[in-house]
């Protein structure tokens, strides 16, 4: 097994901790302020976690609508076609619960989407926060609605050129 890097980023929306080997990036979660940073003073990060790390901040600059950084995060065969499914959905778009199911051939897995969608762990990158509810509202985020409807106001903001998505 590869060793295993870690590294905290703060984004405009809190504090994110990316886990790494020297391939590919494992993790990008948000982390609330109460938790300790990873003592990683002396260890130099690998190049992935600097890749990672400029692609984030040209993303939230807003010049950057698709990453190229390489991933990989471990989950059963039906978790990864619901990630790679998220991975799909573009820049400023979003699809429902029942939209993702639709797409994975069983339109009456929402449930089992939904809850493979809420164990992703790599966020942004695979861009969970661009599912919705089938009413079109904001249904549920693992780092919080308030990240979500940030997130997803700045996608259509820079995309599309809307001001404002969600009330």
């Amino acid at each position: 097994m590869q060793q295993l890097f870690e590294h905290i980023y703060s984004s405009p929306i809190g504090r994110i901790k990316i886990v790494a080997d020297i391939e590919c990036i494992h993790a990008l979660t948000f982390i609330e302020d109460a938790e300790p940073s990873s003592n990683t003073e002396g260890i130099e990060s690998p190049a992935i976690i600097h890749q990672c790390i400029d692609e984030l901040i040209d993303y939230f600059n807003g010049s950057r609508t698709q990453f190229t950084v390489p991933i990989h995060q471990s989950g059963t065969e039906f978790q990864q076609k619901v990630w790679k499914e998220l991975y799909e959905v573009p820049y400023a778009k979003t699809m429902s619960y029942g939209e993702l199911a639709k797409k994975l051939g069983a339109p009456k897995v929402i449930r089992a989407a939904a809850s493979a969608n809420g164990k992703n762990k790599i966020a942004i990158i695979v861009p969970c926060h661009r599912i919705i509810g089938s009413d079109r509202n904001l249904t549920g985020y693992a780092w919080g609605l308030s990240r979500k409807k940030w997130l997803l106001q700045h996608e259509f903001r820079i995309g599309l050129g809307v001001q404002t998505l969600f009330a």
